[in-house]
C-alpha cells in the first residue's frame, strides 16, 4: 500500500535526488577541489541496494527520481540499473543530470532504459573557458554528446549553467542562443556555498535578477507558471516558444516553502535538505536489516519531522557547508 511522505510542516516528498556516485570525470570549480579524494569503495551503496532504496520511496509517494552524482554515468552499471529503476509500478518518471562527457555512447541506451528526461551541464561555448572551469573537461565531447541525446528520444532535454561572474556570466546570451536555436531548455543557478573550492565564492556571485536582465535585453520574456517538479522558475521567450529558460535561485529567491524533495549520498546518507548538514543514515540500516524495509521506513518518517522550513544561504563567499557539491546528490 503506498502513503505519501510528509515533513513536519505538511509539505509532501515526492521527489528523490539521488547520488550513484561520488566520482567524476571533471573537477568543476563550483563542485569540488582540483585534488579531490573519494569515498573508498566499500562505503559506496552498491547498485542492490541502490534500486532497493529507489523502491522503496516509490512505495511510499515519491513520483519523481534523479540519479546523480559525482557524474552518473562514470558507475559501471548505470544502464541496467536505470531500467530497473524506471519499471517501478508508481513511478511517474526517471531523470538524470549529467556532465555529458559520456552521452556520446550512452545516450541511446538510457532513453531505451527508460530515463524520460537528461539535464546536462554546460557553462561555456569556449573551448579555454570551459576547460578553465571543468580543468578537465573537453567542450567538443560534451556538444556531441548533447547531439547525441537530442537523437536518442528523451522526451525533453535542458541544459544547466552555474553562473559566475568573471567566469561565464558574458555568455549568458550566447549559451540562450545555442539551446533555443537546437529546442533545448536551459536553467541558470546561482552557485551554492558548498564545500572549500580554493577561492571566494562571493566575488563570483551573479544572481538570477541579473541573468534575466542579460536575457531580457536580447528577448521578450514571457512569465510561465509551468513546474518540472524542482526549484526552477520558468519564463518563455516571445521569439522561441517552444524552450523554456529557467531560474535557480537559492540566494535571492529561495525555494523552500515548496520543497517537495530529500537527497540521497552515494554513502547512504539522505539529507534532508541541502543547506543543512543534518542526515539519516540509510547505509547502516540496509546492512543491518536485508529482508525487512520496516525499519528504513521508520527512520525516514522520523527524520523528515526534523526536516528544516529553509536553508539559509548567503552570497558573501563564507563556505557555510563543509561537504562539496558532488557529495551532496547533485
Amino acid at each position: 500500500m503506498t502513503t505519501q511522505l510528509q515533513d513536519g510542516f505538511g509539505r509532501s516528498i515526492d521527489y528523490l535526488r539521488m547520488s550513484v556516485t561520488d566520482r567524476c570525470d571533471f573537477r568543476c570549480v563550483y563542485c569540488m577541489a582540483e585534488d579531490m579524494t573519494f569515498l573508498p569503495r566499500q562505503q559506496v551503496l552498491g547498485l542492490e541496494e541502490l534500486y532497493r532504496l529507489a523502491a522503496l520511496f516509490v512505495r511510499n509517494g515519491v513520483k519523481k527520481i534523479r540519479l546523480t552524482g559525482g557524474e552518473p554515468l562514470v558507475r559501471q552499471g548505470i544502464v541496467g540499473l536505470c531500467e530497473k529503476i524506471a519499471a517501478l509500478p508508481g513511478l511517474r518518471e526517471l531523470v538524470m543530470t549529467s556532465n555529458g562527457s559520456q552521452l556520446g555512447k550512452l545516450a541511446r541506451p538510457l532513453a531505451d532504459a527508460g530515463v524520460r528526461r537528461m539535464n546536462i551541464s554546460l557553462d561555456s561555448l569556449q573551448d579555454d573557458k570551459f576547460r578553465a572551469i571543468t580543468r578537465t573537461g573537453e567542450l567538443s565531447q560534451v556538444l556531441a554528446g548533447i547531439e547525441a541525446a537530442r537523437q536518442a528520444g528523451f522526451a525533453r532535454i535542458k541544459l544547466n549553467t552555474v553562473v559566475m561572474q568573471g567566469r561565464n556570466a558574458d555568455e549568458v546570451v550566447d549559451l540562450v542562443d545555442y539551446a533555443v536555436s537546437r529546442g533545448l531548455d536551459i536553467s541558470f543557478i546561482e552557485e551554492m556555498p558548498l564545500g572549500e573550492v580554493g577561492r571566494s565564492r562571493g566575488e563570483s556571485f551573479c544572481s538570477s535578477d541579473q541573468v534575466r536582465a542579460l536575457i531580457g535585453a536580447r528577448y521578450t520574456l514571457l512569465d510561465s507558471p509551468e513546474q518540472s517538479g524542482g526549484p526552477a522558475r520558468y519564463v518563455r521567450l516571445k521569439e522561441f516558444p517552444d524552450s523554456r529558460i529557467g531560474f535557480i535561485s537559492p540566494h535571492s529567491h529561495n525555494f523552500c516553502s515548496t520543497c517537495n524533495r530529500v537527497r540521497l549520498t552515494v554513502e547512504g546518507r539522505l539529507l534532508l535538505c541541502l543547506g543543512h548538514e543534518n542526515s539519516i543514515d540509510l547505509r547502516a540500516l540496509l546492512r543491518r536489516y536485508p529482508e525487512t524495509d520496516q525499519p528504513l521506513l521508520d527512520a525516514i518518517r522520523a527524520g523528515l519531522n526534523r526536516k528544516p522550513l529553509r536553508h539559509e544561504f548567503s552570497s558573501n563567499g563564507d563556505v557555510q557547508i563543509l561537504r562539496f557539491m558532488n557529495a551532496s546528490g547533485g
